[in-house]
């Protein structure tokens, strides 16, 4: 998305518009995209036209354009469920909004772990996790949780099969290499390019 090395400043696209996040080293956020009241953690991504909010992304997370995490529910138990009932400043200058239903999104936030992989137009709904390792198929609607190391389709998204066996995610989660430090992923590089995954956990492994 940048066409410089990437540092410890994030790298933003100038018409992206992000409010009260923190943005981790390595990072990169895309055109046009909006993240608010977010985490993206180490060396994770985020593509263009996507939008965000009340989410902890974790380190090495690969988000695709037209993604929206977190999106709002209307309050369908009221006589009406549109805007003005809660935005009403935008119709009556001299009337307040409603910062309690505010604060009943911000009580049902998005967890996504690491090394996650999230396709294109993906919809993540309110208070549900995605596990470390996982992947999310293009255009999935994620309804519930995901299982690390799990990829998972459709609408709703449902599992299709793990990337690893049990026995191998278990191995890796307690690896943990999204915490090894800048030059020891590099010098592991070659490493994550051309070791099968049982050989790359055997040479890392305590």
């Amino acid at each position: 998305m940048v066409d410089r090395p990437l540092g410890l400043e994030p790298a933003r696209d100038p018409s992206a518009r992000v409010v009260d996040c923190r943005l981790g080293h390595y990072t990169e956020v895309g055109a046009r995209t909006r993240l608010t009241e977010t985490i993206l953690d180490d060396y994770s991504y985020i593509g263009q036209d996507c939008e965000v909010i009340y989410t902890t992304i974790g380190k090495f997370c690969s988000i695709a354009a037209s993604v929206r995490i977190n999106p709002g529910n209307h309050p369908m138990e009221r006589a009406s469920q549109a805007h003005f009932t809660y935005r009403a400043r935008a119709y009556w200058p001299e009337e307040s909004d409603e910062p309690a239903f505010f604060d009943r999104r911000r009580a049902s936030p998005v967890a996504i772990g690491h090394d996650v992989w999230i396709g294109h137009g993906v919809v993540v709904l309110p208070g549900r996790t995605i596990g470390t390792g996982a992947v999310v198929g293009a255009g999935a609607i994620v309804t519930r949780d995901v299982e690390p190391y799990t990829i998972v389709v459709g609408n709703p998204a449902k599992p299709v099969r793990r990337r690893f066996p049990e026995a191998v995610a278990e191995r890796l989660m307690r690896l943990a290499w999204w915490d090894w430090d800048h030059e020891r992923l590099r010098r592991a590089l070659p490493d994550f390019r051309g070791l099968p995954i049982e050989a790359f956990l055997e040479r890392y492994e305590g």
